[in-house]
């Protein structure tokens, strides 16, 4: 069984400090879980608004405004739904012992590229290469 770290309220990684220790393992782990609990909750809420919203408008007009807000209330949810998977797999990234380092290079990705973006697969540079050869294979 691993040992609960301790993580003060306001701490934040610095780059002063070893990479991906403990802490800062703990600081993603942390922020990653709170952010799938916010998206869960907000998915049971649509949920929840789309089965007790169901009724009977008599307006072609106004029905017409409540399937288009449904349909982008569905949409959202459903981008949502896939980030859950991407917090997922960095969720077993850090179990594996693998998060923070760039999938293509191994090198560690900047501590604010994954505090701003915890689910970053590639740091800024392969992130960057990956964008231009995607849109120059895409303008082919």
């Amino acid at each position: 069984m691993k040992q609960d770290v301790f993580l003060p309220d306001d701490y934040r990684p610095a780059e002063d400090e070893p990479f991906m220790n403990e802490r800062q393992v703990e600081y993603f782990r942390r922020k990653l879980l709170h952010w799938k609990h916010e998206l869960l909750a907000g998915s049971k809420d649509t949920i929840e608004g789309l089965q007790d919203g169901t009724r009977n408008i008599p307006d072609v007009a106004d029905r017409a405004s409540e399937e288009t807000d449904r349909a982008l209330e569905l949409r959202t949810r459903d981008r949502q739904r896939k980030l859950v998977t991407k917090i997922d797999a960095a969720l077993r990234r850090i179990e594996d012992g693998e998060y923070g380092y760039c999938e293509v290079t191994g090198e560690p990705i900047s501590l604010k590229r994954l505090d701003a973006r915890p689910i970053a697969t590639m740091s800024l540079e392969a992130q960057e290469r990956h964008e231009r050869r995607e849109k120059v294979h895409r303008d082919d």
